[in-house]
């Protein structure tokens, strides 16, 4: 992969830090080589970190960009997976995490919400008040819920309830020129011309900086249920899964767990959900509602379960439940089990394409001969394939670029798409040509020349990789290496 040779921004550096100071805008130190990388471990030079503290500090940072042409990259926590959060061109990182104020509407069902607020925080301050926000992505402990809406992140509970852009009613933020918008407000109904709320929902912060959010809430629910069943192999267990949603059911959590997940997730976690029939492929479901729609849930799974499952139980209490779902978490980081490093994707393919989703995963394990520990959310099809490889192994990490290519093209030939929740970032968008065609990637840089015409916001990611990245290449390393490896351009 190759990239462009940084500028220096000298004089508008100056300028910016005249105008906010040393306590906002950070030139060196471990703070601004903390920000030069996110989860995808590839860190770049830059030339100015800025901690935004308030609306003003952004509308003066994008005004100044806009100006000298500067590029500003966007952050949070620096959960993305994909590079979304990596400064690749230089220029400037916009932090948003000290911006965290949290409102809880109770009388409107609504959470007023600042880019740097912590997801999970956001779900305890409206679970306190009796209300519910369900996107759980795994990182919701760390990651915020401006990169959220970036990247329009899901998690376990888009089975029932959908993803992050189904909860957001209002944007509020700054177009890249530093001019103020919003993108409706604090109620529920918005017809007032264009709807570019949804068009920023995704865009990975290259085409606006959000400041406030208006979240829906829903009620909590009054109870849950939790269970889990074992399956004689991962084609019986996915084609369960269309079975049991055939039934009826509609459960707010449908995981499916792989041979190789579930012996590591399990070895990780010193749990062993079936010690009868060890290692087997795997489903965790959880209901949640009325006690009676349980009940009724409960007879549909016994049902479906007898007829299907190798092995089942539920959770009685909270512990148990707790247990199941430690296995489900720890699925990522114990995928490094079978390899020091790895490439994790988040495809997506139809309900009626997951058998032949998991026979070609099979398949091109055999053909690379990498082991690809394969988990994620069977309901809406959206799975996490982990090609494992080691780094000091050039020809091992060799066949495993060989195997994410071959994954892209099968997962588009299924009908699905190249990313569920994760987003494009730098690591997935020399792949955009698989997933888009000609028509499609013109009408989205249309639409990023109109709102951004001097490319300033999160430039050398999505679709821009084809522009940026031809001009004065230089080689960097690949976006799988696990250690944060600084580019000195």
């Amino acid at each position: 992969m190759i990239v462009t040779k940084r500028k220096s921004y000298k004089k508008a550096t100056e300028r910016l830090f005249e105008s906010l100071g040393d306590r906002k805008v950070i030139l060196k130190g471990d703070q601004k080589f903390m920000a030069s990388f996110d989860s995808s471990k590839l860190s770049f030079e830059y030339d100015a970190l800025i901690r935004a503290r308030a609306d003003k500090d952004v509308g003066i940072v994008l005004k100044l960009a806009n100006e000298y042409k500067v590029p500003v990259t966007a952050r949070g926590a620096g959960t993305s997976l994909t590079g979304s959060a990596s400064p690749v061109i230089g220029g400037w990182v916009l932090d948003f995490s000290r911006m965290n104020r949290i409102t809880i509407k109770k009388e409107k069902a609504m959470a007023v919400v600042q880019p740097g607020a912590v997801v999970g925080v956001i779900q305890e301050a409206a679970e306190a008040k009796g209300l519910f926000y369900p996107p759980d992505p795994s990182s919701l402990k760390y990651c915020t819920i401006g990169g959220n809406i970036a990247c329009n992140a899901g998690g376990m509970r888009c089975a029932k309830y959908g993803v992050t852009r189904d909860f957001v009613l209002a944007l509020e933020g700054y177009l890249p020129n530093g001019e103020k918008v919003s993108w409706g407000g604090e109620y529920k109904k918005f017809a007032t011309g264009y709807n570019i709320r949804d068009l920023w929902i995704g865009s990975e912060g290259t085409l606006g900086v959000v400041t406030k959010a208006v979240l829906r809430l829903l009620p909590k629910p009054e109870s849950r249920w939790t269970c889990v069943a074992a399956f004689e192999t991962e084609r019986k267990a996915l084609s369960s899964v269309k079975a049991l949603l055939g039934e009826g059911a509609t459960p707010s959590i449908l995981e499916y767990l792989d041979e190789n997940s579930v012996y590591c997730a399990e070895d990780i976690a010193g749990v062993r959900l079936f010690k009868e029939v060890g290692g087997k492929p795997l489903l965790l479901i959880e209901f949640d509602g009325s006690r009676d729609e349980l009940k009724s849930a409960k007879r549909i799974v016994a049902k479906w379960a007898k007829q299907w499952a190798l092995a089942f139980k539920d959770a009685r209490t909270e512990k148990a439940a707790e247990n199941l779902w430690e296995v489900r978490r720890k699925c990522s980081g114990a995928m490094f089990a079978m390899g020091d490093a790895k490439i994790n994707e988040d495809i997506v393919v139809p309900l009626e394409s997951q058998l032949k989703f998991s026979d070609f995963v099979r398949r091109l394990q055999k053909r690379w001969n990498l082991p690809m520990p394969t988990f994620g959310h069977a309901a809406d099809g959206n799975f996490h394939v982990n090609i494992m490889f080691h780094r000091e192994d050039k020809e091992e990490m060799h066949r495993a670029e060989g195997a994410v290519s071959d994954l892209m093209k099968k997962v588009v030939a299924l009908g699905g798409t190249i990313s569920g929740e994760h987003g494009i970032g730098l690591a997935k968008s020399p792949f955009m040509r698989v997933a888009r065609n000609e028509a499609e990637i013109a009408a989205m840089r249309a639409i990023k020349k109109a709102l951004d015409p001097n490319g300033i916001l999160n430039p050398g990611k999505l679709f821009d990789v084809f522009e940026v990245w031809s001009r004065k290449p230089v080689k960097v390393a690949l976006p799988w290496d696990k250690k944060p490896i600084l580019r000195k351009d």
